[in-house]
């Protein structure tokens, strides 16, 4: 069920993806009794401006700009190490950056479409993919600790805008 990859590649406000995984962060974090404070907050609606991987070194800026004062970098750091480990936001590790999760600890696989079209990830989930991985794990004695796969492309809208060479062009590039 790869149906919901598209939420990122379409034009929303993400107004409303923020606030969603706030709500959702506050909810983790009561349930694990931990506190979600204002800096991790600052930093996971940072990851939630867009659905665009965002670096470690963005996000201080970014942080530096909102404080109008210096942020160290392990503040930033300690943030997504927490976030990370309560599932509220992945790393991509081809691109060293993080995208906030959707619907985090979700049994199934990290499965990233990665636009190189728009820079756009979309998180999506398939238990095919997941019944696979876990069957290769299981038939090769293999603890398997973690996953991420990373699918490069164009997103439908990238796929959309791209135009196709009119006759006339093929012609002169032959």
């Amino acid at each position: 069920m790869l149906s919901n990859a598209r939420t990122a590649y379409q034009i929303h406000n993400h107004e409303r993806c923020i606030n969603a995984a706030l709500r959702l962060a506050r909810e983790i974090c009561q349930k694990n009794k931990v506190t979600l404070t204002p800096t991790k907050e600052q930093v996971l609606k940072l990851i939630w401006q867009s659905h665009r991987p965002i670096g470690a070194y963005q996000i201080q800026d970014q942080l530096a700009k909102i404080r109008h004062k210096a942020v160290a970098p392990p503040t930033v750091y300690r943030a997504l190490k927490f976030l990370t480990k309560l599932g509220l936001v992945h790393k991509i590790p081809s691109l060293n950056s993080f995208i906030g999760c959707p619907f985090p600890n979700s049994p199934q696989s990290n499965l990233f479409l990665i636009c190189e079209g728009c820079g756009n990830i979309a998180e999506a989930s398939c238990s095919s993919v997941d019944l696979v991985l876990q069957k290769t794990c299981r038939d090769s004695n293999f603890n398997l600790n973690s996953k991420t796969i990373e699918l490069l492309g164009l997103c439908f809208l990238c796929s959309e805008s791209k135009t196709t060479p009119t006759s006339t062009e093929d012609s002169t590039a032959q």
